[in-house]
């Protein structure tokens, strides 16, 4: 079977697995979340405020109506809620109109009292997502509509079948790669069509991703990681009774976080060479892997400095906290939550770059043997 009628053949395929793997995890998530005792958020409710009864100083007493089905027909319930904010380092005031949550307990006695815990941020998110499609496709076009859809399946895939397996005590990092394996194709071939630079993009991907998984593996046991480092990780442990591999989770991070960035870089590296192909039919293998690698040369620089200055952005207050305390640089790094950010950081990057030599390799052995001009069995680009 010659490489055009693997590429036909190849992708069907690996979509029909996607589906396929989708139905067989399906019951993991059936009791992804009932294994587990409800939270302080299961008891919150919708409301809107309507007026202002006093205010006082960081203080507000407030009338707000019920807007949530889940109070067992009190919606539309009118509601006197004192706020205090008097403790909190920023004091909220809230207005009529606000959309706000709210949190129910219940005293010895048995009364219900309500309290507000944040406002409803819903509406913005569906906004910015609204925009967010309408640009896509706008610009894109059909190439854009599709990489929504292989949007879409990640979502699917990390909802309904990585996340529930981690949930059910399934190794993390295996979790992780099975999850990748589906949404790597769905992606790669709903966002580029299906082509032959597609296909080289996939299995680089995965190639490049599977050792970088080893590594993260390696490094996690050599800097002593356990998982443990943020609040949220030991509040999940306190929900779960131990249930999941913290030290995975922190493998499984780093191979799910750089599988978008493994997409524009392989998809790129592949473009790169079918284009010098295209230009130049008659280019050696030497030739034209050279070429390409030195355009991906430029490519890998600006990796390397995205990710540091993303990882800075993402931790400036906690640099700033650092600063203050007047703490040297080697008492920072040593510290574990800081260890393990410093090593997904370099772990992630060096994936990145090996995926550039990887993806440039393949692609001027597969498609530097035929004249391609960017032939595409779905749509074209």
């Amino acid at each position: 079977m010659n490489n055009k009628n693997l590429s036909k053949v190849f992708p069907p395929f690996l979509l029909l697995l996607v589906v396929v793997a989708l139905l067989f995890f399906s019951p993991f998530s059936k009791n992804d979340a009932s294994d587990f005792p409800p939270s302080d958020a299961d008891a919150s409710f919708k409301a809107e405020v309507i007026k202002i009864v006093e205010q006082k100083g960081a203080g507000q007493i407030l009338e707000v109506k019920l807007e949530d089905e889940k109070t067992g027909g009190d919606e539309g319930k009118i509601l006197t809620i004192e706020n205090d904010e008097s403790m909190a380092a920023i004091a909220r005031k809230f207005v009529p109109g606000d959309k706000v949550l709210l949190a129910m307990i219940k005293d010895i006695e048995g009364t219900e009292n309500f309290y507000i815990v944040d406002y409803v941020r819903q509406s913005a998110l569906i906004w910015l997502f609204v925009i967010f499609l309408a640009i896509v496709i706008l610009v894109a076009k059909w190439q854009g509509l599709g990489s929504i859809v292989g949007l879409f399946i990640s979502f699917v895939v990390i909802f309904k079948m990585i996340l529930p397996l981690m949930m059910s005590g399934f190794d993390p990092i295996w979790a992780a790669l099975l999850g990748a394996l589906l949404i790597i194709p769905s992606t790669f071939y709903f966002s580029h069509g299906v082509s032959r630079k597609t296909t080289i993009a996939c299995l680089s991907t995965i190639l490049t991703l599977a050792f970088t998984a080893l590594l993260a593996k390696i490094f996690a046991n050599f800097g002593y990681l356990t998982g443990l480092a943020s609040e949220e990780v030991s509040y999940l442990q306190l929900e779960t009774v131990s249930n999941l591999d913290f030290k995975g989770l922190v493998v499984a991070g780093i191979i799910i976080g750089i599988l978008g960035v493994l997409d524009d870089i392989t998809i790129s590296q592949a473009s790169i060479v079918q284009q010098l192909k295209s230009v130049k039919n008659k280019i050696g293998f030497g030739e034209l892997y050279g070429r390409a690698l030195k355009v991906g040369k430029d490519h890998i620089a600006s990796i390397v400095n995205t990710l540091i200055l993303v990882y800075t952005g993402a931790s400036l207050p906690l640099l700033l906290l650092f600063l203050d305390f007047g703490q040297s640089f080697s008492s920072v790094v040593n510290l574990e939550f800081v260890a393990q950010e410093v090593i997904s950081t370099l772990v992630a990057s060096i994936g990145l770059i090996l995926a550039v030599p990887i993806t440039t390799f393949f692609a001027a052995l597969f498609l530097g043997k035929n004249n391609v001009k960017g032939e595409s069995y779905i749509c074209k680009h």
